[in-house]
């Protein structure tokens, strides 16, 4: 039984959507007195030269320049933590209502903590983020999953964070801002429009199978959990590795102005063509944040994404479609992604897999999941996209594109133990996976 109804926790988080002070709005960057261009290093940085920077980036085939933008540029790896404790025989986590500048709506559901290691180390002298010490001292407790994995790697050069659970057999203060959950909650809460934020959806992605198996109950999606003889585990890696050993293309860090097609207009930093994304700049005030006002770029999202996960049952075991998806800021070339991933300006028709996705988008038929969900918030301005989940006959795709592969949910669980190998957008779709 949870401790806390699933009314009475959206009961909290509009409660606390009411009374906490938010105040942001859009600034120039020289409005900004932490932030400014470097000419000599030619990116955008903050004056105490942490926190991250933006920076030009651009891909090379050949010695030709073949794609350019901005990138966020942010070295160190941060925590995206949970705490979590059994109540009657429950396991629960504790999740915090947090604000971040970006969010659409104030305020989201995060984990117990979200923070960079500029925040935590203090360096912009703000309050130490609370709960912290239990991360720092994560060997004293069961260690559920510690993993680094990715950030989204079309916006972040080479971005990776700590993915943390921890349980623990102690009583814990709750602050106000926080509240116990059990994992069934936040997959209902996830239904929601921009309520779960991504860093909660990535962190409870990497829970490890074994200890929720029983729970699942899609008798097709458990036996997908317990595996099958087929191992194509080999497959996949056999294809990313060529990829990785035989991709010509390079990608270099340069000054914004060596971006021929990106300018600063009116305020804003700019591609004179349709792109993704835009930075922009924001003066802001959070109540209850360690640093309470601040300054900042963000990038502004043009139009919403589309990411979507193609699963079928074959056999009487639920497997799952995802494809190896190359990325200009990826820590090492490219990862396992969704069935579809692609930006608000993406032009069609696409390859067959896109067709009968986008048919059975438009029908309707098949589709199980279909929610709105925030990006990071504190880099991303205002970027919601569509999370879609779709279910098809195995045999409307009689054969797949070249970088497809069918494969069922213990081999996904297995590689997300592993840094490095699932994208965000994949493990927040599969977050969102109703057991």
């Amino acid at each position: 039984m949870p401790l806390h109804t699933t009314e009475e926790l959206l009961a909290w988080i509009t409660e606390r959507n009411r009374t906490v002070h938010v105040s942001i709005r859009k600034i120039t960057l020289e409005d900004s007195e932490a932030w400014y261009y470097n000419e000599a290093g030619g990116y955008i940085e903050n004056r105490n030269k942490s926190f991250f920077r933006v920076a030009g980036m651009q891909e090379l085939l050949g010695g030709q320049v073949v794609s350019e933008q901005p990138v966020i540029v942010q070295n160190e790896i941060g925590y995206l933590g949970i705490l979590c404790r059994r109540f009657n025989g429950e396991m629960h986590c504790l999740m915090q209502a947090k604000i971040e500048p970006g969010n659409i709506n104030h305020i989201q559901i995060s984990p117990t903590i979200q923070a960079t290691k500029s925040n935590f180390t203090q360096k912009h002298k703000g309050d130490k983020p609370p709960y912290l010490d239990y991360f720092l001292n994560a060997s004293e407790y069961r260690i559920v999953v510690d993993q680094i994995q990715s950030e989204q790697s079309s916006r972040f050069y080479k971005k990776r964070n700590r993915n943390i659970i921890l349980e623990v057999d102690e009583d814990i203060p709750v602050l106000p801002s926080h509240r116990w959950m059990t994992v069934e909650q936040l997959k209902e809460l996830m239904r929601y429009d921009n309520l779960v934020n991504m860093d909660t959806r990535t962190v409870l992605s990497c829970l490890p199978l074994e200890e929720y198996i029983e729970e699942i109950k899609d008798p097709a999606l458990k036996r997908s959990a317990e595996g099958t003889e087929r191992n194509i585990l080999p497959e996949i890696y056999q294809y990313i590795n060529n990829y990785k050993m035989f991709d010509e293309s390079r990608y270099r860090l340069v000054s914004l102005y060596d971006l021929k097609n990106w300018h600063m207009r009116d305020g804003e930093f700019v591609c004179e063509h349709p792109y993704s994304f835009k930075v922009v700049f924001c003066d802001i005030e959070i109540e209850g944040r360690e640093v309470r006002h601040w300054t900042q770029p963000l990038f502004e999202a043009v139009g919403k994404a589309t990411f979507g996960l193609v699963t079928a049952v074959d056999n009487g075991i639920r497997e799952f479609l995802v494809k190896a998806a190359p990325e200009a800021g990826c820590f090492d070339k490219l990862e396992l992604g969704p069935t579809v991933q692609r930006e608000a300006t993406w032009v069609g028709p696409g390859n067959e897999v896109d067709k009968l996705f986008d048919a059975h988008l438009a029908s309707g038929a098949g589709v199980s999941f279909d929610t709105m969900l925030s990006e990071e918030g504190g880099r991303f301005y205002h970027e919601q996209n569509r999370n879609v989940i779709l279910e098809i006959g195995k045999a409307e795709l009689p054969v797949l594109p070249e970088g497809y592969f069918w494969t069922d949910y213990k081999t996904l669980n297995d590689l997300v133990q592993v840094n490095n190998c699932l994208n965000i957008q994949l493990r927040n779709l599969l977050a969102v996976l109703e057991w």
